[in-house]
């Protein structure tokens, strides 16, 4: 018996109509200065508006990221989570950082594009990703999307670890203070924009982004659908005064498909029939658009509590 199911269980033998059809689902979000916290969040708060109607009761706690949220939809421990785009091919499909295909991982919608991000030091000297080389860099905590993605870059730049003086698995909420306490040369990051983390690190000392470009960037980009071409618009943060040119995923909502339809369903409805106050949320969300948050980025099966909902919605054949 999963974690979810167990906590329904319980739930049904309370005493009381109400607390018998109440239902609690958990979705794993990210770092809390991160983007993830606040699309879990946000989702929680839209569900948990109605739970007088539906009985679903929501809550999002900050977790390790993509991988650690898919492992733990895997293991039972949460109903639903966001992921990077490419943890969710690569959880599905058993790649990557995950050692055996994940068939039940269900696809529930997209949210915001997510550029491959990298903060330095304007003191060292970093222009480029390949001036990494010999410097120190938080390349992610283990279990991190971010950690997973700067595995794939180093690769297909034909680096590793050992080429940095240092390879720190800082989480997102301390980087920007280690960066600014000149603990770190620079660090990387999958994040939606404009992000707290990284505006922290422009505000607290002299800090730049860096160009995530090449022919091996190209490369990854034409072998791998889940990733495309990215700008960091400078307007989005204080004193940058030059677009950033890098690639990206999408951050995608993932379930498993032993979460009932009727409980995937009243969480998309949730979301969607709110979906004005939902983009007011984070400015991430504010060029978000419906249709495309059905298919882009989506590589695992849509789960059917999320398919009767497009349909209704006429986003979607019947017959897909």
């Amino acid at each position: 018996m999963t974690h979810f199911t167990k906590l329904a269980a319980v739930a049904a033998l309370m005493t009381g109509s109400a607390a018998s059809a109440q239902e609690f689902i958990t979705i794993g979000t990210g770092g809390q200065t991160g983007v993830y916290y606040v699309v879990g969040q946000s989702i929680c708060r839209l569900v948990n508006r109605g739970t007088s109607e539906h009985n679903l009761q929501c809550t999002a706690p900050s977790t390790g990221g993509s991988v650690a949220n898919i492992n733990a939809i895997k293991a039972g421990d949460q109903t639903m989570g966001v992921a990077q785009s490419d943890q969710q091919y690569y959880g599905y499909n058993g790649e990557g950082s995950f050692d055996a295909p994940f068939e039940n991982l269900r696809a529930v919608f997209s949210v915001h594009p997510e550029p491959f991000t990298v903060v330095a030091r304007a003191d060292s000297g970093i222009e480029t990703f390949e001036d990494l080389k010999g410097k120190r860099v938080n390349i992610g905590n283990p279990g991190s999307g971010q950690r997973a993605t700067m595995d794939v870059v180093m690769q297909a730049a034909g680096m590793t670890t050992d080429d940095f003086s240092l390879a720190s698995e800082l989480q997102a909420t301390e980087q920007a203070q280690a960066l600014c306490d000149n603990n770190i040369d620079a660090f990387v990051y999958q994040v939606g924009h404009p992000n707290g983390s990284i505006q922290e690190a422009f505000s607290s000392c002299d800090a730049v982004f860096v160009d995530v470009s090449g022919d091996y960037i190209d490369q990854l980009i034409a072998d791998n659908s889940f990733y495309a071409e990215a700008t960091i618009p400078a307007s989005l943060y204080e004193g940058i005064e030059e677009d950033t040119e890098t690639f990206g995923v999408r951050a995608t909502f993932v379930t498993s498909a032993d979460v009932p339809e009727d409980t995937v369903y009243t969480v998309v409805k949730e979301v969607f029939d709110n979906f004005d106050r939902f983009k007011r949320l984070h400015p991430a969300f504010e060029n978000l658009n419906e249709e495309e948050m059905v298919s882009a980025g989506l590589s695992a099966p849509l789960h059917p509590g999320a398919e009767k909902y497009y349909q209704e919605k006429g986003w979607m054949d019947g017959g897909s």
